[in-house]
């Protein structure tokens, strides 16, 4: 009997593999329980779509759904609409990490505190106390004023021994010790920390607020933790400007120093990655082969905190190359218009050499002006005399409105010239001393130094050009002689030959990057960009470091160019609202001036660590210095509070109420006369300041709030040093203060 054909379905059905063929032949219908898919299916249900983002410092705000069931998050997702910036960049999506991707898990982790803790030996000397007192400030005050319950619930910290408490009683222990503290030392006494709002505008103001209208200070936060480059308000007077990260496609060259990006910023690596395939070039500056790495074309192994020197090398050979053996106008344009280069200097003669002195000013060649001693004077060739160009410092405070940068004297408004060296057109070539900062010492460079001499008000004033100074500074040859190095080979500083036994890279590479940085910078019109991180932020004079590092985008003209300049990744997030959020946080509504403080100096201080202190100033001052006024850097800082440079709580050893009432019974009617009666008593000195003596009871801080931060534990810098002087427990500390 023939066989009946099958159809081409049923052929195609039973078509399999041998592995499904085999698979097929042994295994039969099973009625295993498969409720456990339910689990996963569950796992992405959701009734809403929130968009939200994760407030945090990595700064990448990148925009989420949250994906919500019940009022619990269940999983989020990138947000895939942005706005596109145009044909010619790419997009900003996908934005995101695998640290947003799971953020929920922290939202909902185990180890959130929900409730109020506190030590179980406080605790329990708490309700003891509040049963046997008639209110809950002598309750504090039995507690905080026995020598014995006081160490015993100090010891306690650092242990554990946390027990859920409830909030009333909580609140009401919190309220008594701030209470006891206010009416026996002093507001000021009472001190918060909390790092940067832009993380948590609100929660940063809520604290804030609460301190301000309590009296209490509120700490910094950058300078603690090393996150805000000071160089930045140094230079250009701003916390950190910097581009969006998308301008980094925008660039033909570009340098990652100290800055790892795929790590620390994530969500913007691809337009680093975009860069690199749309043709720039990309140099990696780190000790160890970092993610950012793997993106660069050369990698410069540098040893740790050795960056400045390598910055000055590259500066060394920018200034020669670009500057000197041959003038690139541009380069030289941008100088005049945008930089100090062509402000005059002073000079001080001792013993026929020179020293910088201040800048020329207005005040100094009689030019009739309101902040006079703000308006430093420049040489305009036009006019072969003395300038003020429009939008000096002292211009953006006298009202008239003139304060934007222009190559025009401030009175005629006519176009001026600046010189911007004296070089050609010096009355001698002098000595200059410059101080030099080295690990086998310091010592003085003397350093040949175009002059020019001038009479103001009857006497010869000796003056050259913050350029001047600075290609002195970096020994550059200029052919005027002197103790100049002869070229790059030669080990002086700051040649490549120097630089290269410090950091470990060969001279070769210095003068093949910095002579690269500078060309492109000519062929795209200052399309050279070196993005910084905190890599170089951490170390003692990073602001030096810094500095050295942008003077190389201002030497090539690069800054404020799209596609150039510094692009700075730890601490430029801000607040834009600004004035809005500081009335709130600030509690502006309510009161006077907010208390501010440094953080690193009321940590130096209140942790004892000054104690500790074993270098003296003189191994830190400049060379050129005749000698220090004092030994030791606590005394400077005592200098600053007492001459008002910085602010420093607790302010005073007596109680700010106790001295408003001793100012009202020894005649004060209003805040001025007050203040009258307190300056006449430093005077007299009748009155000190908390820190000229920290360590008397009188001038502890006496309660510390921490929010949104883990200050002891990742952010204490000497851990040892605050469990033993700030918290009084238990520690580690091996060495003495030798007291």
């Amino acid at each position: 009997m023939k066989k009946k054909k099958k159809s081409p379905i049923f052929r195609r059905l039973n078509y399999f593999s041998p592995i499904e063929r085999h698979s097929n032949q042994h295994s039969q219908t099973t009625y295993e329980d498969r409720d456990w898919e339910d689990v996963y299916r569950n796992r992405w249900q959701h009734d809403k779509v929130v968009r939200s983002t994760h407030g945090v410092n990595c700064t990448g705000s990148c925009s989420w759904n949250i994906y919500v069931k019940n009022g619990i998050v269940t999983w989020e997702g990138q947000r895939l609409d942005y706005p596109s910036t145009g044909p010619d960049m790419p997009d900003f999506e996908p934005r995101g990490c695998p640290r947003g991707a799971s953020f929920s898990w922290y939202i909902y982790s185990p180890l959130r505190v929900k409730y109020p803790y506190v030590r179980g030996v406080l605790i329990q000397m708490w309700r003891e106390a509040l049963n046997s007192s008639k209110n809950p400030l002598e309750a504090w005050k039995s507690i905080v004023e026995n020598p014995e319950k006081a160490k015993a619930y100090k010891q306690a910290r650092g242990k554990g021994g946390f027990v859920r408490a409830e909030w009333s009683e909580v609140l009401k222990l919190i309220s008594a010790s701030l209470l006891y503290t206010i009416a026996k030392y002093g507001p000021d006494r009472n001190v918060g920390f909390s790092p940067i709002p832009a993380m948590s505008m609100l929660s940063h103001a809520a604290g804030s607020r609460f301190m301000s209208l309590i009296g209490g200070p509120m700490l910094s936060f950058y300078d603690w933790y090393a996150d805000l480059p000071p160089a930045s308000p140094q230079i250009w007077g701003d916390q950190t400007d910097v581009p969006e990260s998308s301008d980094w496609y925008n660039s033909g060259y570009i340098m990652t120093w100290g800055s790892n990006v795929p790590l620390t910023r994530t969500p913007d690596a691809h337009f680093l990655a975009e860069a690199r395939y749309k043709g720039a070039k990309v140099i990696s500056i780190s000790p160890d082969f970092a993610e950012s790495s793997k993106f660069s074309d050369d990698w410069l192994s540098i040893r740790q905190g050795t960056d400045g020197a390598l910055a000055m090398a590259m500066g060394h050979v920018i200034l020669q190359d670009f500057y000197v053996n041959q003038k690139t106008e541009r380069f030289i344009d941008y100088a005049k218009q945008y930089t100090d280069f062509p402000f005059l200097v002073t000079l001080k003669e001792e013993n026929r050499t020179f020293t910088a002195g201040r800048f020329l000013h207005a005040k100094d060649i009689g030019r009739a002006t309101e902040h006079d001693e703000w308006k430093p004077a420049v040489w305009d060739e036009d006019t072969d005399g003395f300038a003020i160009p429009q939008g000096t410092m002292g211009s953006r405070w006298d009202g008239k409105g003139k304060w934007n940068l222009r190559m025009v004297d401030e009175d005629s408004e006519k176009p001026i010239t600046p010189r911007l060296s004296m070089l050609g057109y010096e009355d001698m070539i002098g000595t200059v001393n410059i101080p030099y900062f080295s690990h086998d010492g310091n010592k003085v460079l003397e350093r040949p130094l175009p002059i020019k001499k001038v009479i103001l008000n009857g006497e010869e004033v000796f003056v050259s050009t913050v350029f001047d100074l600075t290609l002195a500074n970096y020994g550059v040859n200029r052919g005027i002689g002197g103790q100049t190095p002869a070229s790059f080979d030669d080990p002086e500083p700051f040649t490549p030959a120097w630089q290269e036994p410090i950091t470990g890279i060969k001279s070769e590479m210095v003068i093949k990057i910095a002579r690269e940085f500078a060309q492109n910078a000519i062929d795209t019109e200052g399309r050279s960009m070196i993005i910084v991180g905190a890599g170089i932020n951490h170390w003692f004079n990073s602001d030096t470091i810094y500095r050295a590092v942008l003077n190389l985008v201002l030497l090539v003209g690069a800054q404020g160019v799209n596609g150039g300049g510094w692009a700075h990744y730890v601490g430029q997030e801000k607040l834009r609202p600004a004035e809005g959020w500081q009335t709130i946080a600030m509690a502006k509504d309510w009161g006077g001036p907010a208390k501010l403080q440094n953080g690193t100096s009321f940590f130096y201080f209140a942790t004892d660590q000054w104690r500790y202190e074993d270098q003296e100033i003189s191994g830190l001052a400049s060379p050129i210095a005749k000698t220090s006024r004092y030994k030791h850097h606590a005394d400077y800082n005592v200098l600053a509070a007492r001459l008002g440079w910085l602010p420093s709580y607790p302010t005073f050893e007596k109680n700010g109420i106790d001295l408003y009432k001793e100012a009202e019974k020894a005649g004060a009617e209003n805040a001025q006369q007050v203040g009258i009666y307190i300056a006449r008593q430093l005077e007299e000195k009748k009155l000190k300041f908390s820190i000229e003596d920290p360590d008397n009871e009188k001038n502890f801080p006496r309660n510390l709030f921490v929010w949104r931060a883990n200050l002891i534990s990742s952010s204490g810098k000497g851990h040892e040093y605050f469990l033993k002087h700030l918290l009084g427990t238990t520690n580690g500390l091996m060495n003495d203060d030798q007291d």
